[in-house]
């Protein structure tokens, strides 16, 4: 049977060029009042109703809902964190139909969904009553989630202060699996973000959050995988914390595939990290040890704004970036000073088992001269980081679908050689 000439090579045949994108959404953090407190602690949807309406205004699909305790219930002053969470989704009082409809239908109205409900919290908290609040909360959190018909939490496992890291792995098999259980009966994922948390104590432990790198990962999913709950336990990989820990992306996610969890990574958090060289030399990769201002005669100082001064563990090496907001620096990303964005999302096609077109890159604000809280300032630099975001996706899009696909199809050899893993 004769063909056509030109209508197939050595390489098999040809390919249509059909890149895929993911979808881009936005962590409502990002601008923590929008609806004043004083009309929204009356009136709680009111405060979600008015993000998806500025949702609309960025440009963006979908937006990840924050959940937090609120102000007047939570454990850790809003003055002692470095980035303040926010309770855009207000759970004092559960889910239910008529609020779960209110919200279904502002969704409807302006045309943007939900990647997935967040609440950034410490599941492993030592004082027994805090954590039953804490896990009582993220329970409201998934009955949320199914009745907005999102199949995904995101947000932290922690760490036991009164424990070493071993023996948090009891605990997590003890504590944190009946959560991935209530997930699972709830046919959710939970999505672990993987900041260290270094900030989160004023002693001299930096990995507050035992989540935080891929050796940990695949401890924690090995106990979830014996428990019945490995597929419910994914990663929300955040790119920043890896440069804060000295890793970079493409290196990560070549670990995750030579050791068979190329599955585990199941979203993305899409935030930068700028390097300081000086702090670096002066503390090293670990930070500000000592003479921070966050202790006093071996105790936690009583001004909680002095306790934040323990986030100089991360902040005097290194500071946030909102993706589009740093100079193209090549010499930086091959030091790991910054973050590749390109070959983020280039690594991620080559390196992971994902549905691309259901993948979700959630833009994350906590550049912190940016993080400006008045709507008309943010606006435009929310919706170029926004748009940064989806450009540097689709040029990761084409290029894979034309050296991965088209070009492979017809034996034809991509030129160069590209950034490898293990040689940064």
């Amino acid at each position: 049977m004769t063909k056509e000439a030109g209508t197939e090579t050595a390489g098999g045949g040809i390919r249509p060029f059909e890149p895929k994108f993911m979808r881009v959404s936005v962590l409502t953090a990002a601008l923590q009042e929008l609806t004043p407190r004083e009309v929204r602690d009356p009136d709680p949807d009111r405060a979600v109703e008015e993000w998806l309406e500025f949702a609309q205004e960025l440009g963006v699909e979908y937006i990840q809902l924050s959940a937090a305790l609120h102000p007047t219930e939570a454990d850790i002053p809003a003055e002692a964190m470095l980035d303040p969470v926010a309770n855009t989704l207000d759970l004092r009082q559960p889910m239910n139909a008529a609020r779960a409809g209110r919200i279904l239908a502002a969704i409807r109205r302006c045309g943007v969904g939900l990647s997935d409900l967040a609440y950034f919290d410490n599941m492993l908290h030592d004082d027994p009553a805090i954590r039953r609040k804490k896990h009582d909360f993220m329970l409201r959190v998934m009955d949320a989630a199914v009745m907005l018909g999102t199949d995904a939490v995101c947000g932290f496992i922690g760490r036991n202060q009164k424990l070493d890291l071993d023996q948090n792995l009891d605990d997590f098999r003890e504590s944190f699996i009946p959560l991935l259980k209530a997930a699972k009966d709830r046919g959710l994922t939970y999505r672990v973000e993987q900041c260290p948390m270094p900030g989160w104590t004023t002693g001299d432990n930096f990995h507050n959050n035992i989540g935080y790198a891929p050796g940990m990962w695949i401890a924690l999913h090995r106990i979830a995988e014996r428990e019945g709950v490995g597929e419910q336990l994914r990663i929300h990989y955040d790119p920043s914390h890896a440069i804060l820990m000295g890793q970079d992306t493409r290196s990560i996610f070549q670990y995750l595939k030579d050791n068979g969890y190329g599955f585990l990574i199941g979203g993305f958090h899409v935030k930068g990290q700028v390097i300081n060289p000086r702090g670096v030399s002066a503390w090293g990769y670990g930070g500000q040890t000592i003479l921070r201002g966050d202790r006093k005669d071996g105790k936690p100082a009583e001004n909680p704004a002095d306790q934040a001064r323990a986030w100089l563990k991360q902040v005097v090496l290194c500071e946030h970036e909102l993706p589009g907001t740093a100079r193209h620096d090549p010499l930086a990303y091959l030091q790991n000073r910054t973050v590749d964005w390109l070959d983020h999302q280039l690594a991620a096609r080559e390196l992971l088992d994902l549905e691309i077109d259901r993948t979700y890159l959630v833009v994350e604000h906590e550049y912190p001269p940016a993080r400006v809280q008045q709507k008309e300032r943010l606006l435009p630099i929310l919706k170029g980081s926004i748009a940064f975001t989806r450009a540097i996706d689709r040029a990761a899009a084409c290029m894979y679908a034309l050296q991965h696909e088209v070009l492979a199809a017809q034996g034809i050899p991509v030129q160069g050689i590209g950034r490898e893993a293990y040689r940064s």
